[in-house]
């Protein structure tokens, strides 16, 4: 048996999967509050609405600039829960590894994973690994629920949403779209650009203060034109994005030379907003007062002139972004 690697024994309940989630699962997140002696454990909650988010995390390259699965997951999860209005506060962690995964690798996932958390102020509370049989996996998938308390303020929804209303987004997008695919070196291509994974509590809290605030939600898989999408379909409008979209130059020339569209690229650390007419200026001035926030615009509008995802471009014309079909990047979460 390798020491230095992952073997079946480390998943069949016995001494390796014993010394496996105690030297690296347990040491490394000994901030948190997981048990690894009970099958259940309490949470405290307080007061307040309780919210409740689950994922799953398959990405390739498991490590890539700016990030890796374990950071991942603590973000995926706890931004899904912040663009809802809630506070993060636990988290559970289901570890599915393969057969010869490097042991020092999976140690430099869960310290990643541990540093996220802390970042985040959530606790993992609960966890479960299990090891796959070599060539059943992709060296590690990671499952995470995370529950967590809804705050005052406006409660966002899709229902708020109506006619003039206009969208904003945080910051640049496609980073961690192009970032994991010059990750995977398969296109020759090389730069310096990182991930823009991260917590998003910073962004979506401060909003919940504007009664102007209707919608938020976080561009991950499909990017910001599947949300486009998602709001036509649950509102009947339609969408008007604005030639005013922030997409850094090295994620355009990426897309340019490799036929990719950057407004269906993932972003795992920005936040789309809709917002009142007469509180855009307040929420833009609110997000650029926050280093997460300071290259956040104005996007487009939500239109009753038809029920499409429209693109203003800079010359003065528009094109459809249609629904994704294909997937133009796969395994980016």
């Amino acid at each position: 048996m390798e020491d230095h690697r992952i073997s079946l024994a480390h998943g069949n309940g016995g001494r390796f999967m014993r010394e496996l989630i105690e030297n690296v699962f347990a040491r490394q997140l000994e901030a948190s509050e997981l048990d690894i002696q009970a099958d259940a454990v309490p949470i405290d909650l307080g007061s307040g609405e309780v919210m409740i988010t689950t994922d799953g995390f398959t990405v390739q390259p498991i490590e890539f600039p700016g990030g890796d699965i374990g950071s991942l997951c603590i973000h995926g999860t706890t931004n899904d829960l912040a663009v809802a209005g809630a506070r993060p506060m636990y988290l559970t962690l289901n570890a599915f590894i393969e057969e010869g995964f490097e042991i020092a690798c999976l140690e430099r996932i869960v310290a990643s994973l541990a540093a996220a958390a802390i970042e985040a102020g959530v606790k993992i509370s609960a966890g479960d690994t299990k090891v796959v049989r070599r060539g059943e996996g992709g060296g590690i998938y990671l499952a995470t629920t995370g529950v967590g308390v809804r705050l005052p303020g406006v409660r966002p929804s899709l229902k708020l949403i109506d006619d003039g209303d206009v969208l904003i987004v945080s910051g640049p997008v496609g980073d961690h779209g192009t970032a994991v695919m010059l990750a995977r070196e398969e296109f020759g291509l090389r730069g310096d650009l990182v991930s823009d994974a991260g917590p998003v509590m910073a962004l979506t809290e401060p909003l919940l203060a504007l009664d102007g605030l209707r919608f938020m939600r976080d561009p991950t898989r499909g990017g910001i034109a599947s949300i486009g999408h998602e709001l036509v379909k649950a509102t009947g409008l339609g969408v008007q994005f604005e030639a005013t979209i922030p997409v850094r130059e090295p994620v355009q020339s990426v897309c340019d030379m490799l036929g990719y569209d950057p407004y269906y690229l993932a972003c795992e650390g920005r936040v789309v907003a809709v917002v009142a007419p007469n509180q855009v200026d307040d929420a833009l001035a609110v997000w650029r007062g926050i280093p997460a926030g300071r290259d956040a615009a104005r996007i487009g509008r939500i239109v009753s002139a038809h029920q499409r995802v429209v693109l203003e471009t800079p010359l003065g014309g528009e094109r459809f972004l249609e629904e994704l079909e294909d997937d133009p990047l796969p395994r980016i979460c």
